[in-house]
């Protein structure tokens, strides 16, 4: 239910012209997580497999649904301007299906890998950061520290001091070529600027690094799990007061001009394009506010 079928303007769907749903694999994955999603696979009649995450529980998907619409319109106004269109800024999208408040499914993005996973791995203790890192703390230790120092800000400048950024591997391992690997980190560049940009004006929270993934073809990052909106993570236990996550190894990936150049260009023609749109995007927020929407 969550592939994405070509709109035919004459309503002519015949069989044969886009898959349905054929049957389940046996098999599942749970993954990480307080409500314990579960990764299943569907066989379509085209005989391809297609992943879904099935989520339940505290996840409402309904405003995830709002929010990939936003998104959706943000991408069309991107388009349609010529600065804009020229530099291909843009949001990665999936598709977001909620069956009930409690229940539904996403789109699972293929191809990607979170930020997370590949600067630590899944268990803290791998990723990029122990191939690259040779004599710098491991993350435990860098925590550890935190907790232990009283004066947070002392502790933090000795923690960057012996915790080095790792992201511009990434890179050089995937893209072998110089003008891929060019390309991808202006892709790179490009797409964290729009996303960032988007997520602050729409108060997007919850940016840990397994929420952000990165496109291992072309190294644009899509942002998941977007239930923290609208400043709500001003309200959690520790809030939020970041605009969007712009930590030293997401900049690090940018390359020698760090935020300005490219990132800093970037980020003001998103906002100047949204600014221009801003009566339809309040149209699209103001669903996601209306509380009979979600009763």
């Amino acid at each position: 239910v969550t592939a994405t079928i070509p709109v035919d303007p004459n309503c002519r769907y015949e069989e044969g012209t886009f898959p349905h749903f054929s049957g389940l694999v046996d098999s599942i994955t749970i993954m990480n997580g307080i409500n314990a999603p579960k990764v299943i696979q569907c066989i379509g009649s085209d005989g391809n497999r297609y992943r879904q995450l099935a989520k339940s529980g505290n996840d409402d998907l309904r405003q995830d649904a709002v929010m990939e619409q936003f998104f959706s319109l943000v991408n069309m106004f991107l388009q349609n301007h010529r600065d804009t269109s020229e530099r291909r800024l843009r949001i990665r999208t999936y598709n977001v299906v909620p069956f009930t408040p409690s229940a539904g499914v996403v789109e699972w993005v293929n191809r990607t890998v979170p930020l997370g996973d590949y600067l630590l791995d899944s268990n803290r203790i791998g990723g990029a950061h122990a191939r690259y890192g040779t004599g710098d703390w491991t993350f435990l230790q860098c925590r550890e520290h935190l907790a232990c120092e009283k004066d947070k800000r002392k502790a933090f400048f000795k923690i960057c001091d012996n915790f080095r950024p790792v992201m511009h591997h990434f890179f050089i391992e995937r893209f072998l070529q110089p003008a891929d690997w060019f390309q991808s980190r202006l892709a790179y560049t490009r797409s964290v600027a729009a996303s960032s940009m988007v997520g602050y004006i729409v108060g997007l929270g919850d940016r840990h690094s397994m929420n952000i993934l990165i496109d291992e073809d072309t190294a644009e990052v899509v942002h998941i799990d977007l239930g923290v909106a609208f400043e709500q993570g001003l309200m959690l236990k520790t809030p939020e007061r970041v605009p969007f996550r712009l930590t030293r190894d997401i900049i690090d990936g940018m390359g020698v001009t760090g935020t300005e150049g490219v990132f800093k260009r970037c980020c003001e023609k998103t906002l100047s394009v949204m600014r221009e749109n801003k009566e339809a995007l309040l149209t699209i927020i103001e669903v996601c506010l209306l509380p009979k929407v979600f009763s």
